[in-house]
């Protein structure tokens, strides 16, 4: 029998995912099994809140290396605990690189904690203010190039977590934060993930 190479080809052959996954084990792992899919939990809603913060400027890949620092560095990501964080806590951070040395950034993580508690204490949660932003449905984009970076939904959540408290919310941040969280699903329609 001749090999004319249809069988290797077929067992390398990737299913498809949005391009931005790229072919990092940690990026296709957090796009297959996180990016888009709906979170009700405010400790994992608070968590990405940090990180997409944190993200600004940089790629995402950095904030995925960086994470189980800022898992072990800010309590788990419990923000009764991270709004205790004083300045000499801030300052510990600052000195450590596994996670993005930024004062704003860390500074704003404790603010967000600080807020967090408030909503909280005012028997809210943060599960219930940003999923009144979910937009409706609409059909999947094709390329990545049709992606918006923020639409009116994000703009309004930006608002309304600017004005309890929250830092480091800007409307791009603020639609990162619903892609990750799923209250809006941008997987391309050629993606494996595309659901509806």
């Amino acid at each position: 029998m001749i090999d004319d190479g249809s069988v290797h080809a077929h067992v390398g052959h990737a299913e498809p995912r949005c391009p931005w996954a790229g072919a990092d084990p940690l990026m296709i792992a957090y796009h297959d099994h996180e990016w888009g899919r709906p979170v009700h939990d405010d400790r994992v809603l608070f968590e990405f809140l940090i990180l997409e913060g944190a993200q600004a400027g940089l790629s995402w890949q950095t904030i995925l290396r960086k994470r189980e620092g800022y898992r072990r560095l800010f309590a788990g990501f419990d923000p009764a605990a991270i709004a205790r964080f004083g300045p000499a806590q801030v300052d510990a951070l600052l000195a450590d690189a596994s996670i993005v040395r930024h004062r704003g950034k860390i500074e704003a993580a404790v603010a967000n904690a600080q807020a967090m508690r408030e909503l909280h204490r005012g028997g809210g949660s943060l599960d219930a203010l940003v999923w009144r932003f979910a937009p409706a449905p609409r059909p999947r984009r094709r390329t990545l190039a049709e992606v918006p970076a923020k639409t009116p939904e994000s703009d309004a959540l930006s608002k309304a977590l600017k004005a309890r408290g929250f830092k480091f919310v800007g409307s791009t941040t603020c639609y990162a934060f619903m892609q990750a969280c799923g209250l809006v699903d941008d997987h391309l329609a050629t993606c494996r993930c595309a659901t509806r």
